[in-house]
């Protein structure tokens, strides 16, 4: 049985246009997704609604966006998780990024931020069997991170990113953590230094908003938590002369 779901989408051709929402009303099975509602306007009202879409399963980050004031990845949520027959659905472009033009972000500067994370591997040596190590006992720990998709939710939801566009972000300071816990030929501590800093780690005022709306379970507000802990054990040691 198809509902009718009312689409509110924020509209703005470029930076300096003044935003404004148009409506549309499309008929939707409950187990489509809220991408597929946005792709149905595009081809059957208008052709000039701007978005980002690609793999239509998780993998890509691509389609992030706010519905109904929280940010989701639209490829995945499903219309019967956030609305019922006839109700409205309120589709906005991420927060903190510059919009391009109507649900299209500019995810440079994200980008930007998450370079200086170092996730690239430094081979000092080339690998052998006499320098591989065995694989740890809690391996999902530190794979979580490698599951980051980089779609910039987390950014989105952080109400700090609003407020200090030189704050690093949620993302790129879990990305520097788990660089630190395994290195892969960086310096941990040239790392450390980096999310020691007013808009590093300490900007983060722990409202956890960028755990809740991960689509991967990263988890980055847990994960600043532990390099604070770290930070603050580095700072002590540094205090009474213990640091190498």
């Amino acid at each position: 049985m198809n509902w009718q779901i009312h689409y509110r989408i924020y509209r703005q051709k470029s930076a300096g246009d003044k935003a404004h929402y148009d409506d549309f009303t499309i008929e939707m099975e409950p187990d489509e997704s809220v991408l597929d509602g946005v792709e149905k306007i595009w081809a059957q009202q208008d052709r000039s609604l701007t978005f980002r879409h690609a793999c239509h399963h998780a993998s890509c980050g691509t389609c992030g966006m706010r519905v109904n004031g929280v940010e989701k990845l639209t490829c995945v949520t499903l219309i019967q998780d956030v609305a019922r027959d006839g109700d409205t659905l309120v589709i906005e472009p991420m927060r903190h990024f510059p919009v391009v033009s109507d649900l299209v972000v500019d995810m440079a500067p994200f980008f930007e931020k998450m370079k200086r994370a170092e996730f690239s591997i430094i081979r000092h040596a080339e690998p052998t069997l006499a320098n591989l190590r065995p694989v740890p006992a809690d391996e999902e720990h530190f794979n979580r991170f490698e599951d980051c998709i980089e779609c910039g939710l987390c950014v989105s939801a952080c109400p700090i990113a609003g407020t200090d566009d030189a704050f690093l972000g949620p993302a790129a300071l879990a990305g520097i953590w788990r660089m630190v816990e395994e290195p892969r030929g960086h310096d941990p501590k040239a790392l450390l230094r980096l999310a020691d800093d007013a808009h590093g780690a300490w900007r983060c005022h722990t409202a956890l908003e960028c755990t809740a709306v991960c689509p991967s379970n990263v988890d980055p507000g847990r994960q600043i938590m532990q390099m604070r802990r770290r930070l603050i054990v580095e700072r002590l040691k540094s205090l009474f002369g213990l640091s190498r």
